[in-house]
């Protein structure tokens, strides 16, 4: 699967849908709506998941959090969207077994907890339907000992801990290559795909929106797209591009979602559910305060969430010196023999979601609750326009479905669901994960650390082979970037197949150089000469292409 630019079928094809939005939500409207038959385009600002989409805290939930709002509904769709992502994408979502201690009775004691759990398996008894690999499939909660969770987590206090329980969630491998396989599985059907396309103004015949007029930053020109449906998918920035055309206010608040990269791995597999200090002021049925999770992701930890109502424009987010600490600080209250300290910070993660309406410096904040869909004919009057903005990751797949179904009534077609959530991605047609890295060991000569095999099953699952083709190619590029398990033939896959067209595209987006950590001055210099000479960038350009690169890394400095 090759994605190539079409700036000529971009500004010459009258489109049944162009979709305005490159991450999660974006991606999987694309694809939903190509298997069902319409012409498709996409457009990205940036490039593909660069924005929310690739700060993602890597879980898929299964809406065991719902169970406490006594909502089913949610409950229910939360579980088959993350039971969608099992089946879907097989090398990039897992299984994550999640551990909560308890602590004496009551509703932090492991009688109240299993009851709810034992309610909620019962309530998702199909979650495993159709996922072939038995290893995939999402288990029973059960009971733990008080000695069985201090042999996970041995530095957990053990003053009053009865035990705990543990259930299953999913973990993202990589967002960003999720978010990929979405947009090459709608490519390979026929989908007109561009990013670095900024859309900069609607086209309307009276109060009809006939397109959309947008600009190539990377062709550095203008375009015109053609299209009787328009999806206005893109996440935070959606609000401020009505704005501009419409004059239409915000839909609502956000809130920055902010998480950090820890070196330290435990020797526990499962992701730990600590309390913080904040409730949930939604819950009908809630533990003393709401969680915070350390989350074993590859060699590292993921720590978080935190949440905090704001204003600022998407791309004015960021996360400081003191907001880390503050983080820590809690991390350290409800943990304290991690002793975390900021030096052990090795990236954060911060994107705006919809939050839930909170009073002005509310400390226990009420959670964004659903997705917001926008038929701008029925709040604006205007005709053939449709605002998707997600509440989170996991709901991609779902209610861009929604989205489309929407689309297809303006289009005066029948609702007819594609089955996104049984298909396969790009990538994703096989049944053992581990056959895939048994093949990978066989077929790439000279044999490859297994490490190295893993990450290969992981980013492109059955599609290895384009990388598999370029060392048999080129043998040079079967040697790792140094320091790291990248491949030199993953950077140039990135360029020829994937639509990378700046060096942080491959640094943080297509492959794993960057996803948990800064790789190191030479190994991103390694690929930055690669990447110029398949580029053909000049000596200035690579020095700008480095430069900025390098200023996309947190500043974690005190």
């Amino acid at each position: 699967m090759t994605l190539k630019r079409d700036n000529k079928k971009l500004a010459s094809t009258e489109f049944d849908l162009v979709v305005i939005g490159g991450g999660i939500f974006g991606a999987c409207a694309a694809w939903d709506a190509t298997l069902r038959g319409l012409k498709v385009a996409l457009i990205e600002k940036f490039d593909f998941a660069s924005g929310v989409s690739a700060n993602s805290f890597k879980i898929v939930h299964g809406g065991m959090r719902y169970l406490q709002h006594a909502d089913i509904k949610r409950l229910r769709s939360s579980c088959h969207e993350r039971s969608a992502f099992l089946r879907i994408a097989p090398h990039l979502v897992q299984p994550l077994p999640i551990i909560v201690p308890t602590y004496g009775h009551g509703k932090s004691g492991k009688a109240f907890l299993a009851t709810g759990l034992y309610l909620y398996d019962i309530l998702t008894l199909d979650r495993n339907k159709k996922i072939a690999d038995p290893a995939r499939h999402i288990p029973w909660a059960r009971l733990l000992s008080r000695q069985e969770v201090l042999k996970e987590y041995p530095q957990l206090d053990p003053d009053g801990l009865t035990g705990g329980v543990v259930f299953c969630d999913g973990r993202m491998y990589n967002p960003t290559r999720l978010v990929l396989a979405f947009i090459q599985s709608a490519a390979s059907l026929g989908a007109c795909v561009a990013n670095y396309v900024e859309a900069i103004d609607f086209i309307n015949e009276g109060e009809r929106i006939t397109g959309v007029q947008a600009h190539d930053h990377h062709a550095n020109r203008s375009l015109t797209i053609r299209a009787r449906t328009v999806l206005n998918a893109c996440g935070p920035w959606a609000d401020h591009l009505l704005k501009t055309k419409f004059n239409i206010e915000k839909q609502g608040t956000y809130s920055r979602d902010a998480c950090f990269v820890i070196k330290r791995r435990f020797n526990s597999d499962c992701t730990l559910a600590i309390q913080g200090r904040t409730k949930d002021p939604d819950a009908l049925l809630s533990r003393q305060a709401r969680h915070l999770f350390l989350s074993p992701w590859r060699n590292y930890t993921l720590v978080g969430v935190w949440h905090v109502v704001t204003n600022k424009h998407p791309e004015k987010v960021t996360v400081s010196a003191d907001d880390l600490k503050g983080f820590i600080e809690e991390i350290n209250w409800a943990y304290p023999e991690l002793k975390l300290k900021l030096s052990d910070v090795l990236m954060w993660n911060a994107g705006l979601v919809p939050f839930g309406e909170n009073e002005p410096g509310a400390e226990n904040l009420s959670y964004g609750k659903r997705s917001h869909i926008i038929d701008h004919q029925k709040t604006d009057n205007l005709q053939g326009l449709v605002t998707l903005i997600g509440v989170r990751y996991t709901m991609g797949r779902g209610d861009s479905a929604k989205a489309i179904d929407l689309v297809q009534q303006k289009l005066g077609q029948a609702v007819k669901r594609a089955p996104t959530d049984y298909q396969a991605l790009h990538g994703g047609h096989f049944d053992n994960f581990d056959d895939v890295v048994r093949q990978i060991e066989r077929q790439f000569i000279p044999r490859m650390d297994k490490e190295v095999c893993q990450a290969l099953a992981h980013n492109y699952g059955a599609g290895y082979g384009t990388v598999l083709a370029l060392t048999q190619e080129h043998p040079g590029l079967c040697a790792t970037i140094e320091g790291t398990t990248v491949l030199k033939a993953e950077v140039i896959n990135a360029i020829r197949n994937e639509m990378a067209l700046r060096l942080a595209d491959i640094v943080f987006r297509r492959t794993d150089l960057a996803t948990g950590e800064h790789p190191g001055i030479d190994a991103i210099q390694q690929c930055a000469d690669l990447a110029a000479a398949e580029l053909a960038w000049t000596d200035d350009q690579c020095k700008a292409e480095l430069q900025s690169t390098l200023q996309n890394f947190p500043d974690l400095q005190d």
